[in-house]
């Protein structure tokens, strides 16, 4: 009879963040590294800082060794769900040159309306500077 692999949320595995409960997912696999943290080579800050994500670029990007991989396999405790994960990120939408889009529009009069302040800011505050500077010279 096959063994049931239990299915965990990314929300879930989220939840396990502490030196006392730390759950890491690396390739779609959850991982309770809690007894290992003291063993580390790199320190449990490194694991601790990957808990709450998706911490397989943070793993591959070390370059871990055979061992290291064959050592992880014994902490497996599941498998990440992927019916519960987030949407997937959505799909650009290419507007031709003569083509405006009435929400793309709104979306940069938005992004105007709401970052005027700094520009007009740092030249207010450049013309006192000068003036300032400028007046000291004489």
């Amino acid at each position: 009879m096959p063994e049931l692999t239990k299915l965990y949320s990314m929300q879930e595995a989220s939840e396990h963040t502490s030196k006392e409960d730390c759950w890491i997912v690396i390739d779609g696999k959850v991982y309770d590294v809690s007894s290992y943290l003291d063993d580390h080579p790199g320190g449990d800050e490194v694991i601790l800082q990957a808990t709450g994500k998706d911490a397989t670029d943070d793993f591959e990007d070390i370059g871990h060794s055979q061992d290291a991989r064959d050592q992880l396999k014994t902490f497996c405790i599941g498998e990440l769900d992927t019916s519960t994960a987030p949407p997937a990120i959505p799909e650009l939408t290419i507007v031709s040159k003569g083509q405006t889009s009435s929400d793309t529009v709104k979306k940069l009069k938005d992004l105007t309306k709401q970052y005027w302040v700094v520009p007009v800011a740092v030249v207010g505050i450049s013309a006192v500077v000068g003036g300032i500077l400028y007046s000291r010279k004489k």
